[in-house]
């Protein structure tokens, strides 16, 4: 099988049941999620199998959910085949956070993105994934979606923050809290 097609020369693209320009918002929404994908792949990398091998297991989950993401985004009718990403998913994401949530030190502030390199590039997968969230926020305006989609994305981004914290908690480095702000968290119970 060759890696090229040629097809997307005229730029369209193959999505499941059609073809579009791939500039339409259906594209750019999973495009992103893909960005998103390749971002936590990295972030990935700078973890230390022994220290986070937990997590680790919990991301790779979530890259084949990623990937399931997509997959639905590129539906264009959902008469074609049954969504794949399900409110399962997303109460596993809950459950996920409660458990390393309960893993971090109390904040009161917000944090700054940084510390570990780890707990940086999970920052950036958060930010990556509430812009694939916008994204898929302005295909739904037009176009059919598997609203499941947008719930999962929404809380795979809180995800990623209670993450990034613990990534730092476990090495060893303190969130940095943006001190100009008034306390605005309460503490946990």
């Amino acid at each position: 099988m060759k890696i090229y097609t040629r097809t997307g020369d005229a730029g369209k693209t193959g999505v499941i049941g059609g073809r579009v320009d791939k500039d339409d918002e259906r594209v750019e929404a999973y495009g992103t999620v893909d960005e998103l994908n390749c971002y936590l792949g990295q972030a990935m990398s700078f973890m230390d199998p022994e220290k986070f091998g937990d997590l680790l297991e919990d991301l790779l989950t979530v890259q084949h959910e990623l990937f399931d993401c997509g997959s639905d985004l590129a539906l264009l009718k959902q008469e074609l085949r049954p969504f794949k990403v399900t409110a399962e998913m997303v109460d596993n994401l809950e459950t996920w956070i409660d458990k390393y949530d309960a893993e971090t030190p109390d904040i009161t502030r917000f944090i700054l993105p940084g510390g570990s390199r780890g707990s940086a590039a999970l920052h950036i997968c958060r930010t990556v994934c509430r812009r694939a969230e916008r994204r898929v926020v302005t295909l739904a305006r037009t176009q059919e979606i598997n609203v499941e989609v947008r719930r999962y994305l929404n809380r795979l981004s809180d995800l990623f923050f209670t993450i990034a914290r613990t990534a730092n908690f476990r090495e060893g480095q303190t969130d940095v809290e943006y001190v100009r702000s008034a306390e605005v968290f309460r503490r946990k119970k």
